[in-house]
């Protein structure tokens, strides 16, 4: 299959926008394409986030979403990988595979540690997906969260 992976920036916000939605969705999210474009646009505008899509014929078919952060015992920085989505009429044909290739890439060219990330116990297709790519279960940690 042909495809390319791109930096998205402020220019890419509508096709961005209506993939951020989907993957909302997914998680069982209201859909609301305006509040997610607002979102990104600010992510975009503050640098405080780098996003990559995967192109396929001149359409942005999936996306991968990066936040800094820094390590503890590495010293390092590192990136979380936060939000993964591939459109379903373009799964299984290796996307996801290749936008965590990017992030892996991403990391090396920007001197990072690594890459962390969380998904759902339920999420069978993450939970398989991961470990391929070389992601090790991290079974020593529990995460919490805590929201206003």
């Amino acid at each position: 299959m042909d495809y390319k992976i791109k930096k998205a920036s402020l220019e890419n916000l509508e096709e961005t926008a209506e993939l951020f939605n989907l993957y909302r969705i997914f998680y069982r999210q209201e859909s609301d394409l305006e509040k997610g474009k607002e979102f990104l646009k600010e992510r975009f505008s503050n640098s405080e986030s780098d996003i990559f899509l995967v192109v396929v014929d001149d359409k942005a078919v999936g996306f991968v979403q990066l936040y800094k952060l820094f390590h503890y015992t590495k010293l390092q920085k590192q990136w979380l990988l936060s939000d993964l989505f591939v459109h379903p009429d373009h799964r299984g044909k290796g996307l996801s595979v290749a936008l965590i290739n990017r992030s892996k890439q991403w990391c090396e060219e920007t001197g990072a540690c690594g890459l962390m990330l969380e998904t759902e116990k339920t999420n069978d297709i993450g939970n398989s997906l991961y470990p391929r790519c070389g992601f090790e279960y991290d079974g020593l940690h529990n995460y919490y969260h805590w929201w206003l």
